[in-house]
């Protein structure tokens, strides 16, 4: 071998030995060192520091959310002119945004898929609207939603595996002032059951049925504010049926309360609404089937808007505190299937508009997401409806003043809105013959023990059940 060829060689040997070394101490210089070599990398925090420090600006942040968290290129990002450049520029590559709170208060948070701005939520309509400018157009759009949201909600799969012939279980029927309860639990798919009260008048008749799925308000359906809408209205003359959500009352006793957190929520609950209205309508005799509503707040109003998709049989809705279009919910029971990627890009809004031109009222207040329906969602909606000639047919009940809770003056919308459309006694409309229950009386089984031999009592034990071949 050559001396110059020794040499080089021996250089190789030599960096390829101290590289490993060279590398270790520059991905450990980081936080001090910042140059083309580890692409003058520098910790979020420290760049935020001195964001604040440059604009005169607070930035709102969970230290846990950035703790650890290294940026590319920072100082590059940086734009001494301009604080709204900076910040964009510091977190396009991140899974954060921000969003200006007051004149020099930012807040960051992490990147949230079901939550956009009311501006987004502006353009979002305006391109849905360039998509359909009559009946005709608008009904294949309707179309591809409904059965794209099926598709990615995955309901068909559940409905293939639930009971045809469910068990049920019906507790005493408790007679009060006018109206009468009466729990149940449902077999849905194989073992597992869903939980809930009747409310029906004890005027004897034809009633109207409204299937009331309850929001994330605390007790849920046991919640007084929701007791009261039911009970009011099964005194006027409608058989009302409250279900539990996913992992809350007697539900979190098979599959425990993490259940709700997951995205198999969102189409259980949509199966459980289904079959529920396939079991009163089989089992009662009572039920005038052209006249069937749904009616909830907050999440509750989501799955209102869900079922109606998924069910012909709805002739009347009144989703509460719940759809814009520019949040899909920020539970997994609202959003966790992602079904507002339907027919390549929607929103709850337009997913409710598929009920058109049957009655809809949209309740929303000034003291959350839904402050902004009566001037946004409201307008498109009528436009939908107007297709068929029945601006009327859909409403909003604003409550510029309120805020996310289901107040007697939202619940007294909501009656006025179904007196009209079923005819209703609004005379006996009346809460203040309503007998509030305690949480106890309103379960079928009270406790894991109660539950029939068998029953599924875990989330893994159902996605087993699930996942086994037919």
């Amino acid at each position: 071998m050559r001396k110059s060829e020794m040499k080089r060689w021996i250089v190789v040997c030599v960096f390829t030995i101290l590289l490993p070394s060279f590398a270790w101490g520059q991905k450990n210089s980081t936080d001090t060192v910042s140059s083309y070599e580890n692409r003058f990398i520098r910790p979020l925090v420290d760049v935020l520091q001195e964001i604040e420090q440059r604009f005169g600006v607070r930035l709102k942040f969970t230290p846990a959310d950035i703790e650890g968290k290294m940026l590319t290129y920072a100082d590059f990002r940086i734009r001494p002119y301009s604080l709204e450049e900076t910040l964009q520029n510091v977190f396009s590559p991140t899974e954060f945004k921000f969003e200006r709170q007051k004149k020099q208060v930012y807040r960051i948070r992490p990147y949230e898929y079901y939550r956009r701005t009311p501006a987004d939520g502006e353009k979002l309509l305006a391109w849905l609207h360039g998509k359909y400018r009559s009946r005709e157009e608008w009904e294949v759009r309707r179309s591809v939603l409904k059965s794209d949201f099926r598709r990615l909600l995955g309901i068909d799969p559940l409905l293939a595996k639930s009971v045809d012939s469910p068990r049920s279980f019906k507790g005493k029927e408790r007679k009060y002032d006018g109206y009468t309860v009466q729990n149940f639990a449902l077999e849905t798919l194989p073992d597992l059951y869903v939980c809930g009260s009747i409310y029906a008048p004890t005027k004897r008749g034809r009633h109207s049925l409204i299937m009331m799925p309850v929001g994330h308000w605390a007790d849920a359906r046991y919640n007084p504010d929701m007791q009261y809408r039911f009970a009011a209205l099964a005194r006027a003359g409608a058989v009302c049926v409250s279900f539990d959500l996913v992992g809350w009352g007697e539900s979190e006793m098979q599959l425990g309360k993490g259940s709700h957190n997951t995205a198999l929520s969102q189409p259980l609950q949509c199966l459980w609404g289904v079959k529920i209205l396939d079991w009163i309508l089989a089992d009662r005799k009572d039920i005038d089937k052209r006249r069937i509503g749904v009616c909830g707040g907050s999440g509750g109003g989501t799955l209102s808007v869900f079922l109606t998709l998924l069910d012909e049989r709805y002739t009347a809705a009144a989703p509460a505190m719940s759809f814009t279009s520019h949040f899909d919910g920020g539970c997994p029971c609202e959003s966790g299937m992602g079904t507002t990627r339907a027919a390549g890009g929607s929103c709850n809004a337009e997913l409710a508009a598929t009920f058109a031109p049957r009655p809809m009222l949209v309740v929303s207040d000034g003291g959350d997401w839904t402050a902004g329906v009566p001037t946004l969602e409201y307008p498109f909606l009528q436009d939908i409806y107007g297709y068929y000639g029945a601006k009327q047919q859909v409403r909003n009940a604003h409550f510029p003043d309120e805020r996310h809770q289901f107040t007697p003056a939202k619940r007294q919308a909501v009656y006025d809105f179904f007196i009209e459309v079923f005819g209703l006694d609004g005379d006996r409309c009346d809460e203040s013959r309503v007998t509030l229950e305690s949480p106890a009386q309103l379960q079928m089984f009270g406790c894991p023990e109660k539950f029939p031999a068998g029953s599924v009592f875990s989330l893994a034990e159902l996605k087993s059940l699930m996942a086994a071949p037919e």
